[in-house]
């Protein structure tokens, strides 16, 4: 089997996707669904940041707003205030590091970008949440994640109804994609929003039908990380889905995803590095 190798320019560094990188998730936020990642001081910020630089984690991705279904309604100032204090004190440590923000609003991308140097920006709403985003990714030429959703996240889980989920996700995405191109956007990833406006059956269609995906010839991001489709099967909590979040980065590295969203980047790594041996001796034996 050929694998093709896929590329994504992140601070003008050019990134080789056919070794898929791994995005560490740093939520300055009370109220992210996982309690280990909440980080709501400079020094607990910090010291996240350590850990996963130190585990070599290419990205991080920096919230100020928790997108959990349900999730509380925080005012734009709000958000802004959280997610400036946490990349300036990323940033200060670690001036080199990749930084994406992860926000639906294009007035957060406006000020944090004047402000700081970021590379990425990680939407939600796949532009569907703030009819400026596209215009402004595009204006200030930057990567930009594209996910599948459906609704805020105060009320996706109540739109869960498709025909063909599949389907539906890829011409979401494609429509949405075409719209990224003709704005002159290159760098463009996808997500196909595992635990936004789906139901645990539909996640376990989507992850099994992936490779799907890899028709839009982009990136795939897949954020599995500690999600209820993986607690509530097992009958846990988030705290105790370590060990499915590998598994399940497992089967989305097989199924062509190219970036892992984590919040354990030491054990996203190594999935990615058993992954690679696994790819090479396939091609090897062919």
């Amino acid at each position: 089997m050929i694998f093709k190798s896929l590329q994504l320019k992140l601070n003008n560094r050019l990134f080789d996707l056919s070794t898929p990188l791994v995005m560490g998730i740093v939520n300055v936020t009370p109220d992210s669904f996982y309690k280990g990642n909440r980080f709501m001081t400079d020094r607990s910020v910090l010291s996240a940041v350590e850990k996963m630089m130190a585990e070599n984690v290419d990205i991080i991705d920096i919230g100020g707003y928790s997108t959990r279904p349900g999730a509380n309604f925080i005012s734009q100032d709000e958000e802004i205030k959280r997610v400036s204090e946490g990349i300036e004190v990323i940033l200060k440590k670690y001036p080199e590091a990749i930084i994406s923000v992860d926000t639906f609003r294009s007035a957060v991308v406006r000020h944090v970008v004047k402000e700081f140097k970021i590379a990425m920006i990680n939407d939600i709403g796949g532009g569907t949440l703030d009819d400026l985003m596209f215009e402004t990714i595009a204006n200030l030429e930057l990567a930009y994640i594209l996910m599948h959703t459906k609704g805020s996240p105060q009320l996706m889980q109540s739109n869960t109804q498709y025909e063909n989920l599949v389907s539906e996700v890829l011409l979401f995405l494609e429509k949405r994609l075409a719209q990224l191109h003709l704005l002159g956007v290159k760098d463009v990833v996808i997500d196909p929003g595992f635990g936004f406006a789906k139901t645990q059956e539909q996640n376990y269609q989507l992850l099994n039908k992936l490779h799907y995906l890899k028709e839009l010839q982009v990136p795939i991001l897949a954020g599995l990380s500690r999600k209820s489709m993986l607690y509530n099967l097992l009958q846990t909590d988030a705290t105790g889905a370590l060990n499915a979040t590998v598994g399940a980065n497992m089967l989305a590295l097989m199924g062509g995803a190219s970036i892992l969203r984590v919040h354990d980047v030491k054990e996203a790594k190594q999935a990615v590095s058993i992954f690679m041996e696994f790819r090479n001796q396939e091609v090897n034996c062919n």
